[in-house]
């Protein structure tokens, strides 16, 4: 309670960009560990991510069997020479999705009359969608577009509104959520469904929401730097961040908690099945984004500023300031002793 309390009346000071070190390597093992699975899941599932039915066309199932087991449901479409289904329990009453690869009409009813006869299921309340895989690669073609959109929105909102060192920053602070994220989701096996890259999208708009908010305060505290400044330009990034610190966390706190209900008890308690494809996503990008923004954004901004003439002539004239104290204070207890 009492780092809380210190925390929120600002009396803590954490020193972000002193530690850049740690955050890159950090963030550098978390890329490496995405990439392994993304790779992991290309060379055993074919694909980098598991797609879901909508992008690589098949046939879902929808039906109630509540005395069944997930066994059975499986060995049931394997009878039928189905290959590889996916089963999955949905909702609290016994019902169920399996989703297989694309079959023809005659199937389909094949399917449905085993379905029938296992399970002692009406034929008329099993419900079947059939998916092209043209289709799946037309979302696919649109998704890679609107991502490629909003990417190029986002350089030139950042390069107008701050500078175009912000925007790279940023960008690169996305790029990082979102392998982050996709390598979570190759190593869960979760299925990237349309909800998925929903959101992906918001994930990208939280996260560009929070670098905007330390950014803003960065330009306006560094703005005032000049040559007579008694701070460099690292201090002074990384006071703007700890000012904004309290804001930065609040956000995300309120952000993630119906996040977390809906991930780890909607989809566990009451099956709510449908949502752990989007509220995984957001989970664990919300994380990842608050860390980006406060340990990547900033320290990489300041990496780059530091470069700048400008900033070095003032870091030089403070470090040879501080030199020359120490020197002349060496020389005083000397001259005491």
């Amino acid at each position: 309670m009492g780092l809380g309390r210190r925390l929120y009346r600002g009396e803590i000071d954490v020193d972000f960009v002193g530690r850049r070190k740690l955050w890159y390597g950090l963030s550098a093992f978390l890329i490496v560990f995405s990439i392994a699975g993304l790779i992991f899941s290309a060379a055993v599932h074919g694909s980098p991510l598991n797609l879901g039915v909508e992008f690589r066309g098949g046939s879902v199932f929808t039906f109630k069997a509540p005395g069944a087991t997930i066994e059975q449901v499986r060995g049931t479409f394997s009878d039928e020479g189905v290959h590889q289904p996916i089963v999955q329990s949905v909702g609290t009453d016994g019902g169920w999705r399996v989703t297989t690869e694309p079959l023809p009409e005659a199937g389909r009813d094949k399917v449905q009359q085993a379905i029938v006869q296992d399970f002692r299921v009406p034929e008329q309340s099993i419900s079947i969608q059939a998916i092209g895989a043209s289709w799946g690669g037309e979302v696919a073609t649109k998704a890679w577009i609107g991502l490629g959109v909003f990417m190029l929105a986002i350089i030139l909102y950042l390069s107008l509104a701050f500078e175009p060192k912000m925007a790279l920053s940023a960008i690169v602070a996305l790029l990082h959520d979102l392998i982050i994220t996709a390598g979570i989701y190759a190593w869960s096996g979760f299925e990237v469904t349309p909800a998925t890259l929903l959101g992906f999208l918001t994930i990208l708009g939280y996260s560009l929401y929070d670098a905007v908010v330390v950014f803003d305060m960065i330009k306006e505290v560094t703005a005032k730097l000049g040559t007579g400044s008694k701070k460099t330009y690292t201090q002074a990034a990384n006071d703007a961040l700890n000012h904004t610190l309290i804001r930065s966390l609040n956000t995300s706190l309120v952000a993630i908690l119906p996040v977390a209900a809906i991930l780890f008890i909607g989809t566990t308690l009451l099956g709510a099945g449908t949502l752990k494809d989007l509220s995984l996503a957001l989970f664990v990008g919300m994380l990842v984004g608050t860390y980006s923004s406060l340990c990547v954004a900033t320290p990489l901004l300041v990496t780059l500023k530091e470069r700048e003439p400008k900033y070095q002539a003032i870091a030089r004239r403070l470090a040879a300031t501080q030199g020359g104290g120490k020197a002349k204070g060496g020389k005083a207890a000397v001259a005491k002793g």
